[in-house]
């Protein structure tokens, strides 16, 4: 079990005096599979009053605007949570089965429509349906589509954006997690197995010593259903565990940003970002 100590911040520098915004920030993780959360909190400034719900994707929000005239804003999000390793059940539900449940339920039948995000191209399909036509198991060919998806394509930041689809990484082949996940995600739909989008963080350094701060980023990872749902995290190749803290989950990132809103003031501004971990006792 990990306990780690998350400090997310991140907001906007603008070019000028912005006079009003209104906003929603995703940045706090949930009490849920595998994990416990301690303590969250999140300042704004300029100060300003939140209202937090859950939407409709079981992520916490927290909304709010800010009416007086700022040139930044700044948020940051502390959490502690204890995290533990997920237990990984054998699945034997076959094909038949898996499209049967999934065709009756919205939670499974939402997760099975490409998205704009998610939407394949036809090389990502047809390398996806040679993988499951040699598995009687979905589960097993989920994992072998998300390995196959994260050997094609190469971890690079800076060569695309947070508007990039699934397609667009495929033509780089290259890409950050958020790309990779949208692939795979793109290629378990293709062939009719339920997948959703995960967004979170992933601490970077597997042996941190308790105490020691690294620098961290957001993190996106998938989830399929065969029978219960499963993480993988295709960027890293590895299955979710005791570093992973989810945020919140989706159809694709449009569901799960860490923040987004509108603003009226000067039409440029500059994002910027920092995450700390901390591995505690």
């Amino acid at each position: 079990m990990n306990r780690l100590r998350i400090r997310h911040m991140t907001g906007f520098h603008y070019e000028g005096e912005v006079t009003a915004s209104y906003n929603e920030a995703r940045m706090l993780p949930v009490s849920a599979d595998g994990q416990l959360v301690l303590h969250s909190s999140l300042e704004i400034m300029p100060m300003s009053t939140q209202h937090s719900y859950v939407d409709y994707w079981g992520s916490r929000v927290s909304a709010f605007e800010i009416l007086t005239p700022h040139r930044e804003l700044a948020l940051t999000a502390t959490s502690l949570v204890e995290v533990r390793a997920r237990q990984h059940t054998d699945h034997t539900i076959g094909w038949d089965d898996l499209a049967a449940l999934a065709g009756r339920a919205s939670e499974f039948v939402e997760q099975r429509v490409q998205t704009r995000r998610t939407a394949p191209p036809a090389e990502v399909i047809a390398l996806a349906r040679e993988i499951a036509d040699g598995f009687v198991s979905p589960c097993e060919a989920a994992e072998q589509i998300c390995v196959a998806i994260g050997n094609s394509v190469e971890y690079m930041q800076g060569v695309t954006g947070v508007t990039t689809t699934a397609a667009e990484a495929w033509e780089h082949r290259k890409g950050v997690c958020q790309d990779i996940a949208h692939l795979a995600i793109g290629a378990l739909r293709a062939v009719g197995i339920p997948a959703r989008y995960v967004s979170g963080y992933l601490h970077p350094k597997p042996n941190a010593a308790i105490g020691e701060t690294v620098m961290g980023e957001s993190h996106a990872w998938v989830e399929w259903y065969c029978g219960n749902w499963r993480g993988y995290d295709p960027t890293n190749l590895i299955d979710i565990g005791d570093r992973h803290v989810t945020v919140g989950r989706g159809r694709d990132y449009n569901d799960v940003p860490p923040l987004r809103g509108v603003y009226a003031g000067p039409f440029k501004s500059a994002l910027f970002v920092r995450v700390e971990i901390t591995r505690e006792d």
